[in-house]
């Protein structure tokens, strides 16, 4: 609780910085001692060493490596050295004139084998490029990463370098150039970086980030934002050049702002304030002053960036510049583009005219940049100090004060907002300043404070000539905090953070800075220094303070694992010195025990000196150890057997165990599914075998005068807490009697001791399953705690319902853990029956007695209906299942979530054991049987058996629960309810196709196919089928999988089938529509226990509520899903909507209830025709399929569909409902299954055709395409084929040559088949055709092809 200064990195390889920064110097000094050797002169080269006696030789050949080293970090080297650290501590940069080194932070280990940070050397070089050029000033600005995953860390860090020439120039951290800019001519003296801040309160203004550079009579200060992007985008061109081994274009130069400071003598440091506005009063006092009493004053505010310097004459100075007095200075952007135009057409030019040579070289004149004039800006005012002379400024974090040494020794602290001095400190030459920012912790705050926290600022002070280092509260605080530290040292503040920041991205980061580090060359240790809040708050002489160090320290030795006794007696006086800080509880082991006691006395001696609630608390905590160290004790004796034997076992315990035989094959089967469970992970102090720490009891118990009181807290807490009192007691280990005894005596809660009882017997489920006398147990402890005073009241109303027992039928029926909340229930109604049966008897009253015992049986079937549904719910689901955590059910949540809660977690349970609808209907046929024959249990030796005997075990498991809920779980509900689950899982996961599982509707009443099948279709369906339906209409034709995955949701081979689906379901609609008048619907009804179920409704109560279907809407519907599967099965072309007339249009997509508007009479020729050309391509492509199929290898032939030969009637009932001629497309079916060589099946539709005239000419055509392949385009043409061209009539060979095989499908046919089509064409053709003669000229040529063969 007070200030401390600690080490946090080291920089290392501090000798090898110091021999390269030096090592010119080094080499002076070896050349001068050379020269003394052999010349006769003074030896006057170490007189230097008078003024500085630390300093030594280092070209000195006879140092040893120890004197080198200790040479390296003992002389003050670093003092001649421009040392810049980032604020996240990861980079530093020693420069000394031309040349720098760049350290960056590694995770090293030391010889002790401890990980720390460290700065190592990653670079180091020669910065200046032009002659005669130095180094005068750098800092390292940390870039924030752009990046949605960062929290606060660094992307790059960014070294500025100003140079004597006037050139600013910025490096990465590998010393790669990627910006430099003439700025001014005049060397550059101070760079300073200002960062973004999250304002603390509403008026502050918020301020942008800028980097400012200090000329001797100038001020340059460039834009944060812009700084950033040009930054980012030279590094990002960097790196893409390196890569590519390309030159690295030169950048366009920075866009900056330029004030001329005048009406001072000298400047050697600035700050850059920010923007402010004046107040009113302000803005009309300097209005008098200025212009008199005639001035005029604006109505706006100006906002001002404030700017202060120091130096001399006058000693420290305030500059104004209102915003926009001075635009950016953008003419180094328009020279450079300009130089590039013109030296790229002079050298177009020259090479023109033939001026230059091919082998000419360029002379490379470097010119330098122009520099633009500054913009004066005159001083506001000052404090004048004719003989005092500023050395440096250093700016607080809230912009508010400012610290400023000066060569007197002096520091003195200004308020920027009003510009005056209101403090100094004597006696620090060479002072180096920093500032540290403490906000307000999260407890340290008073109720009654405001919301915003407070923060707190520190000044800090090193004093390098007394080698101190000093922490000072402002504004007129006291000094905080003094270490010792050496006199070389440097004290690095930087003033800023991250470059890159703004209010959005800043929310949710924890930057990782340093605000103040100290700089140790001799170790090479850097340290920073941390101010606790507290220390602003008042003097030395505060008394809060001495509280909380004392409370600090208190706190500390009290959580020590490792305290001896004595360290607490020790604290005793100084506690009594402070007796009215009042803290409660700090105890945490039994050790402290007499420590307290010790404290408590001495309180007690001193009454009159110390608080009254002080005492009270020491008591009540003094009592609670004492009442934990008893059930402690108790919990350790071995006299756990004795109470058992000495006491004669009463009869209730039997009867119980009685109850408990009926039960017993459930709770068996529930034992050994739920201990087979998957392994968890799980910590030892949170399970409830886990001791009780001290610290936990008292947490949880209050002591108010006489009595104690449980406090109630988390559900884990209670547990543990009642595992301490009673757990003992469960498992017969402990004494029973005699804990309730001491329980008792302390005056708790018999209700509070109850919960607790209950609390650790229903979260311990499976220890208790395994402990079987546990049962016993709890009948005692309930009939011991039922006996105390205050459990069950002696003036009981006994037309009521006790409140002590309903306390425990409350519990049981909201836990989870369903066998021990059954356990529970069966043993404190056997115990409640005894209780209320003697008060009765005392009472003399009868009456009461069942109305309670009423409740009792209630509560317990409900019980044992939801162990049996838990176990149930326990069966795990088979392999290659769609699996999940196990569902937890309750009386509770049963009765809470409606009336068909039941039918809807067996339906889940249902969808992951992913029963077929047959296989769930074979279960359900077992519900009338009275019991099941059972075959002796056999070795499982195959994995088929063993899927059999889990297969009848859920089965057995399934058809109890149904027996339990009759009316819950009658066939037609449970099948709803599974189809309703199989549809919303569908809807989940569309690409696998649960959805044809709702043929299960087959199987329910007739009542509700119609209602859930509506549902299904208004909640689900219809949104993908319209989505499906548009997108067919947009794109023309079949999507591909893209398309289907983006505006359906699922791949197109799932697409097909769903639209098959729906085609189905619709189908199931209309069916039940047909049938639904006869039937009258049925009733829902549930179990008598369970009738008190309130909840939402049921999805059986939902679908009876949904109104009639409009059946031909519904058939509408299902004329579109058919057209739709029809295209995506046969990959058609076809806009699906567009063959349908605007009514049509206008119907689609609507409830299937309303009442549309729908297409009749004649349609549109253009459209019929359309229709007509979709059902034929159909008929084509399904002749394709069949073809494939039969020309495919039996080993290779894919399974047709069972439903593939209905595809030729579909499209006949599908004309039909599309007014098209069936006829025509029976005559396509023929010619297409004829010009497929599928002969067969032709003749048989064939025989359904019409108008055999059209199909005779039709065919005649595709037999003269046969005949014409088989004479005229065979590889091979026999003789007796050319032979017999030449024999053909002149007209029949013309006629032939005009076919065109090529457009058959399958041209090789046998010449049977070709005989025999020509003989059928015959039949159908009459006489008097006008093709019949052509006709029987190929009967002739056919049979004399056939004969020759």
């Amino acid at each position: 609780m007070s200030c401390c200064l600690f080490e946090y990195c080291r920089v290392q390889e501090l000798k090898a910085v110091r021999e390269f920064l030096f090592q010119s110097q080094r080499n002076n000094n070896s050349s001068a001692d050379r020269k003394g050797e052999n010349e006769l002169a003074w030896d006057d080269s170490n007189w230097g060493s008078w003024d500085n006696p630390e300093a030594k030789e280092v070209g000195s050949g006879d140092t040893t490596g120890v004197e080198e080293d200790t040479a390296a970090v003992s002389a003050p080297w670093l003092q001649d050295c421009l040392v810049s650290l980032s604020p996240c501590s990861d980079l530093m940069v020693v420069a000394k004139g031309s040349k720098a080194v760049f350290l960056s932070a590694k995770w090293r280990s030391d010889d002790g084998g401890r990980e720390g940070m460290a700065l190592a050397v990653s670079w180091s070089g020669t910065l200046s490029t032009d002659e005669g050029e130095s180094v005068s000033n750098v800092i390292c600005i940390p870039l924030a990463s752009q990046k949605r995953s960062s929290t606060g860390r660094p992307d790059w860090t960014c070294i500025v370098v100003g140079f004597s020439s006037g050139y600013v120039r910025f490096y990465t951290e590998s010393g790669v150039l990627l910006l430099a800019q003439l700025l001014n001519e005049d060397p550059v003296l101070r760079l300073k970086c200002r960062t973004y801040e999250i304002p603390r309160h509403p008026g502050v203004t918020e301020q942008h980030e800028e980097l400012s550079i200090l000329y001797p009579a100038a001020l340059v200060t460039i834009d944060g934002f812009s700084l950033f992007q040009s930054l980012r985008a030279c590094r990002n061109q960097v790196a893409r050049a390196a890569a590519a081994g390309s030159e690295v274009v030169q950048p366009p130069p920075l866009a900056y702002k330029k004030w001329g400071l005048q009406d001072m003598d000298a400047i050697v440091d600035h700050s850059s304030v920010g923007i402010m506005t004046l107040c009113v009063f302000d803005q009309m006092r300097n209005a008098s002053i200025l212009g008199g009493f005639h001035a005029s004053v604006k109505g706006s505010l100006p906002a001002m960036s404030q700017y202060i310097t120091v130096g001399g004459g006058p000693y420290t100075g305030f500059y104004y510049a209102i915003e926009g007095s001075s635009q950016p200075l953008l003419s180094h952007v328009a020279l450079a583009v300009a130089s590039k135009l013109t030296s790229a057409l002079f050298t177009a030019a020259s090479g023109w005219l033939g001026w230059k040579k091919q082998n000419e070289e360029e002379p490379t004149q470097k010119q330098k940049p122009k520099v633009e004039p500054a913009t004066p800006l005159a001083v506001r005012f000052g404090l004048p100090d004719s003989r005092r002379h500023g050395e440096s400024i250093c700016l607080s974090p809230c912009n508010t004060l400012a610290g400023v040494t000066d060569d007197f020794g002096r520091v003195m602290l200004l308020d920027v907002g009003r510009g005056i001095a209101i403090r100094m400190w004597k006696g620090y030459r060479d002072a180096q300043l920093g500032w540290v920012q403490v906000s307000e912790g999260r407890g340290e705050s008073s109720p009654s404070a405001p919301l915003p926290r407070r923060h707190a600022q520190f000044l800090v002070i090193y004093a390098p000539r007394r080698g101190i280092l000093e922490v000072w509260g402002t504004q007129q605080g006291p000094r905080v905090g003094a270490f010792t530290v050496g006199k070389h040292c440097r004290l690095l503040y930087a003033g800023y953070r991250l470059m890159g920041v703004n209010s959005v991205t800043s929310q949710g980061w924890q930057l990782h800075t340093q605000q103040v580090c100290l700089f140790d060359p001799a170790t090479g240790a850097l340290r920073t220094v941390t101010v606790p809040f507290h220390l602003a708050l008042s003097d030395k002489k505060s008394e809060r303070a001495k509280d909380l160090h004392l409370l600090k320290r208190l706190t500390t030795l009290l959580k020590s694992r490792e305290l001896e006794p004595g360290e607490m007696e020790g604290e005793r006086e100084e506690v009594n010195e402070h007796t009215h800080t009042q803290t409660r509880g700090g105890v945490s082991t039994p050790r402290e025990f007499s420590c307290l006691t010790n404290i408590t006395r001495l309180l007690l001696a001193n009454r009159e000196a110390v608080d009254e609630a002080l005492l009270q608390l020491c008591s009540s905590q003094l009592k609670l150890l004492q009442l934990y160290t008893d059930i402690q004790q108790l919990h350790s004796t071995v006299e756990a057997s004795t109470d058992a034997h000495t006491k004669p076992v009463s009869a209730e315990p039997l009867r119980v165990e009685e109850e408990l035989a009926r039960v017993s094959l459930i709770l068996q089967r529930y034992t050994e599914l739920t201990s087979g469970s998957r392994p968890s992970v799980s910590f030892a102090q949170d399970s409830p075998d886990a001791s009780l720490s001290v610290r936990g009891f008292l947490s949880q118990m209050e002591c108010e005068g006489e009595e104690i009181r449980v406090v109630p807290g988390p559900d884990a807490d209670w547990t543990q807490l009642g595992s301490f009192l009673f757990w003992g007691c469960l498992t017969g280990e402990s004494p029973l009697q005699k804990v309730c005894d001491t329980l008792q005596e302390t005056g708790i809660s018999p209700q509070h001791l109850l919960s607790l009882l209950l609390s650790v017997w229903l979260h311990r489920e499976k220890e208790v399953l395994k402990k079987p006398k546990a049962v016993r147990h709890l009948h005692t402890l309930l009939t011991a705690l039922s006996s105390m005073k205050g459990a069950v009241e002696s003036s009981w109303d006994m037309q009521c319902v006790s409140p002590w027992w309903q306390q425990v039928r409350s519990a049981c029926v909201q836990s989870h853990s369903a066998a021990a909340a059954l356990l529970a229930a069966i043993v404190a109604h056997r115990a409640a029956k005894v209780n209320i049966t003697s008060l009765a008897e005392t009472k003399s009253e009868w009456e009461a007695v069942s109305l309670e015992l009423e409740q009792w049986a209630v509560c317990v079937r409900q019980l044992e209906d939801v162990l049996a549904l838990q176990t149930l719910l326990c069966v795990a689901p088979l392999k290659g299942t769609p699996g999940g955590a196990t569902p937890h059910c309750s009386v509770k949540a049963l009765l809470e979530g409606g009336r068909g809660c039941i039918a809807d977690s067996v339906a889940k349970w249902v969808f992951r054991q992913d029963l077929a609808p047959e296989g769930l209907k074979d279960m359900l046929q077992r519900r009338g049987e009275a019991q099941r024959t059972e075959q002796p249990s056999q070795p499982v030796l195959r994995e088929k058996s063993q899927e059999d005997a889990d297969f009848n075990k859920a089965a057995e498991l399934l058809v109890s629960v149904c027996q339990r809920f009759p009316d819950s779980l009658s066939p037609d509900l449970l099948f709803a309810h599974c189809c309703w689950e199989y549809v919303v899982q569908w809807n989940k996961y569309p690409e696998v196709c649960w959805v044809r599982q709702y043929r299960i509707v087959f199987n329910i009443h007739a009542v509700f196919p119609q209602c859930i099948s509506s549902m299904m279709w208004n909640t689900f369906i219809v949104k993908r089928f319209s989505a499906a339906a548009f997108l067919m209409e947009k794109v023309g034709k079949a999507p591909k999988e893209r398309l289907c995955r983006r505006d359906v949701g699922m791949g197109d081979g799932a697409m097909t089938s769903f639209l098959g689906s729906c085609v189905e379901l619709l189908q199931i609609l209309m069916e039940a529509d047909s049938g639904i008048e006869e039937v009258t619907p049925p009733e829902l009804c549930v179990e008598e226990v369970w009738g008190g179920a309130e909840g939402p409704a049921s999805i059986v109560e939902l679908a009876l509520e949904q109104r009639g279907i409009h059946y031909p809407l519904v058939q509408h519907h299902c004329l579109l899903a058919t057209l739709l599967h029809t295209a995506m099965t046969f990959n058609l072309r076809v806009k699906p909507l567009s063959l349908f007339d605007s009514k049509g249009k206008s119907a689609f997509f609507r409830e299937l209830v309303s009442i549309q508007l729908m297409p009749s009479g004649d349609m549109d020729p253009g459209l019929v025709s359309l229709r007509q050309e979709f059902l034929l391509r159909v008929l084509t492509g399904w002749v394709k399929t069949q073809s494939e199929a039969g020309m495919a290898p039996a080993s290779t032939r894919l399974d047709l569909e069972s439903g593939d030969e209905m595809w030729p009637s579909l499209c006949l009932d599908l004309g039909t409902l599309l007014q098209v001629n069936p006829d025509i497309l029976r005559r396509h079916l023929v010619c297409e299954l004829y010009n497929q060589g599928l002969d067969p099946r032709a003749e048989q539709v064939m025989l359904e055709v019409e108008d055999k005239d059209v199909l005779g000419s039709q065919l005649l055509v595709l037999t003269g395409q046969r005949l014409s392949y088989s004479l005229l385009h065979t590889q091979t043409q026999t003789k007796p084929a050319m032979e017999l061209l030449a024999r053909l009539p002149p007209t029949l060979c013309t006629w032939l040559k005009a076919m065109d095989p090529s457009e058959l499908g399958c041209p090789s046919v046998p010449l049977s088949q070709t005989s025999r089509l020509v003989s059928r064409l015959i039949e159908i053709l009459p006489e008097n055709h006008g093709q019949y003669s052509l006709a029987l000229h190929l009967l002739e040529a056919v049979e004399v092809l056939q004969g020759e063969d």
